[in-house]
């Protein structure tokens, strides 16, 4: 036996095989970045141990674990499948890849084993973007994840921040009291689940099933919480803040943001609700798997959908800031264009007057503009409009006027479309005559 130490993912002196090499990360001859991957064995009693990748299955009561971290980054679906061609193949065959890094929700046997996925569309470099798939038997399971999932692997038992007794302040009488920052309370109270130490290890490959579904749904959880916190904040922001941090929420479209993420969430959710049931009504037929793993399985559904509700409500409340929102930016516009109302009272009177004694017609009154012929010119200008003015308000209270209008327009068209026909058949015919 040898002792490794990985101090990139928290693990201490963790035991491995002699013959085993370090894993993890690895980086194959296509690969531009690196593909962490894990393999572990578990004795069935309650110890584990890291193992070389050799993609074997237990013996006995003993079973393997292979865990496949595709890295986070702006990388295509079928680069993706490459990354596990190259770790998994062979002995695995293309329709095995397929099965595991396709997008969509999936469940089904494939060559004697189980095997599902929940991996949701989207680009591969988003926080939002979730994708989990396992391959299980009765001796050996395989995961693929997208980045890292919170809790997943596991750790030596150590001495956990959880179990220290807190204080704000330093302590002054000896005691053994740990001081806790702001920042870190801020993140453990996003955290639905402990540290990867407090794990306990899977006694068999229905727990380890269970195991790796519970931290799926609690690294989903996470997201909400933290989501959550974040639209409590700009809410808070939003109501003690002026006209000068609601233009700019508007200007960023913070909450039409916010509902797309929250959209690709519920997508999320849908696709475990479907896949995990038809996981447990599957599971339930083997021998292998555990009946209180049963109910565990059942119990995570229900918390599926309770963060499915949690999800719906927080939509609702993003609409209704969003229409807060919208609200006061058409308040905004009307009082302005009240303003402008307001200034085109008080101008548009003058613009009469000013355009009025601005015409170049006799019999302006005022300007002395006389002359015989001319004295009626202004008479006969306020005549005219007069008149325009009144056909334009019959056409306006009685829109049938309108109407017979076109229909008359529509028939004189017709009518001189048709002598127009005859007019050149007329002609037509007398050029052949003549021929």
């Amino acid at each position: 036996m040898a002792v490794s130490d990985d101090p990139g993912h928290g693990f201490g002196d963790v035991i491995i095989d002699s013959a085993a090499q370090e894993p993890y990360p690895h980086r194959g001859p296509h690969f531009p970045v690196a593909v962490k991957q894990r393999a572990y064995r578990f004795d069935g009693l309650g110890n584990y141990f890291i193992k070389d990748w050799d993609l074997s299955d237990g013996t006995g009561d003993e079973f393997h674990w292979y865990h496949i971290e595709l890295p986070k980054g702006n990388h295509q679906l079928a680069q993706a499948a490459e990354y596990l061609i190259e770790v998994l193949c062979p002995p695995f065959r293309l329709h095995d890849i397929l099965t595991l890094v396709s997008n969509g929700p999936f469940v089904g046997h494939v060559d004697g084993a189980l095997v599902f996925r929940v991996n949701s569309p989207g680009p591969a470099a988003s926080d939002f973007t979730l994708r989990l798939a396992a391959r299980v038997t009765e001796r050996s399971v395989i995961t693929v994840s997208l980045g890292r999932v919170p809790r997943l692997e596991f750790s030596p038992a150590g001495r956990s921040l959880l179990s220290e007794i807190p204080s704000v302040e330093e302590q002054k009488d000896g005691t053994e009291a740990v001081v806790i920052p702001e920042h870190v309370l801020e993140f453990l109270l996003t955290m639905n689940h402990s540290e990867e130490g407090d794990n306990p290890v899977p006694k068999r490959v229905s727990n380890l099933l269970v195991h790796i579904i519970d931290t799926h749904v609690d690294h989903i959880q996470d997201i909400v919480t933290k989501l959550e916190m974040e639209l409590d904040t700009v809410e808070l922001d939003s109501d003690k803040g002026g006209s000068m941090f609601k233009r700019k929420m508007l200007d960023d479209r913070k909450f039409p943001k916010m509902h797309l993420i929250l959209q690709r969430l519920l997508q999320v959710v849908s696709h475990c609700e479907q896949v995990f049931p038809r996981v447990k009504e599957k599971c339930a037929s083997k021998t292998w798997f555990a009946s209180e793993d049963i109910v565990t399985l059942e119990e995570l559904i229900g918390r599926l959908r309770r963060i499915k509700e949690n999800l719906g409500f927080l939509v609702n409340r993003v609409m209704a800031i969003q229409a807060g929102l919208d609200s006061w930016q058409s308040e905004q516009i009307n009082k302005k264009l009240y303003y402008l109302s307001f200034l085109s009272m008080i101008f548009l009177p003058l613009s009469v007057v000013t355009g009025v004694f601005g015409m170049n017609v006799g019999g302006l009154p005022w300007t002395g503009q006389k002359g015989p012929g001319i004295d009626n010119g202004f008479l006969n200008v306020l005549i005219i409009c007069a008149v325009l003015l009144l056909v334009l308000l019959l056409l306006f209270t009685f829109p049938s006027l309108i109407d017979r209008f076109n229909g008359w327009r529509g028939q004189l068209l017709n009518k001189t479309r048709s002598f127009g026909r005859r007019s050149s058949l007329i002609r037509s015919t007398a050029k052949y005559q003549r021929i």
